[in-house]
């Protein structure tokens, strides 16, 4: 499979798919088992907080996805604050259950590191099938391009080596290692946009220009990577 996939931008209806492959990526993780204990919701609940998530990305970033829906990343424009979820608190409560306490912690290790200057932040990269690698590259480089007609540097947030290997590969440093209350370590990736190093054109597109107003058919929703 080629890398060089282009991405299509996702809608209100693609919410759910992307769910799903966060869903599928995190549940037998070492993560998501220590975010959700019990092994017969940790399905639900993961695809619930995800949910929330990617329809707030939709509101104040972007997501995208490959043509074939394999493959997806979710994105927050942080060039000024952003206001937590629409009613975040009881929704996580909904969503999580017992295991609320968990997500609020994880969610506030990464906000409490998370760079203070304007940025694109990648919440979210999932895959799925037997060419996982390939088509996380795919993705990658499609959001990639989107996003450096902002001309913002990019972060993320990567639990294990293959993908830090990944976002090395494009562009990205390591910046910092965020410790998740004794379980687990996230290494901070950082990217300076093209245009910060003299290799693109001008700023084509702005975040400015998403509406800021949910749609009508706003369904329950939700995900992991707090604001």
């Amino acid at each position: 499979m080629s890398v060089s996939m282009p991405v299509v931008r996702a809608r209100w209806c693609d919410i759910s798919r992307i769910a799903d492959l966060v869903t599928e990526a995190l549940s037998p993780t070492a993560l998501g088992a220590w975010l959700v204990p019990d092994e017969r919701r940790r399905p639900v609940v993961l695809a619930a907080v995800a949910r929330i998530w990617t329809e707030h990305a939709l509101l104040f970033g972007d997501a995208f996805l490959l043509p074939d829906g394999t493959a997806a990343t979710v994105w927050f424009h942080r060039y000024r604050p952003i206001p937590p979820p629409a009613g975040y608190v009881d929704r996580l409560a909904v969503a999580c259950g017992t295991h609320q306490n968990r997500f609020r912690m994880f969610d506030q290790a990464l906000a409490t590191r998370r760079p203070t200057e304007a940025h694109n932040h990648l919440a979210l990269l999932v895959a799925r099938g037997p060419a996982t690698s390939h088509r996380a590259a795919a993705v990658l480089t499609g959001a990639q391009h989107w996003m450096d007609t902002l001309n913002l540097p990019t972060y993320a947030e990567v639990f294990n080596d293959a993908d830090r290997d990944l976002f090395q590969r494009h562009g990205y440093t390591h910046r910092d290692a965020i410790p998740i209350h004794g379980h687990t370590t996230t290494h901070a990736m950082w990217r300076l946009s093209r245009s910060r190093t003299g290799q693109s054109r001008r700023n084509t597109r702005s975040p400015l220009q998403r509406p800021l107003v949910a749609p009508q058919n706003t369904p329950h929703g939700a995900l992991i990577h707090p604001t």
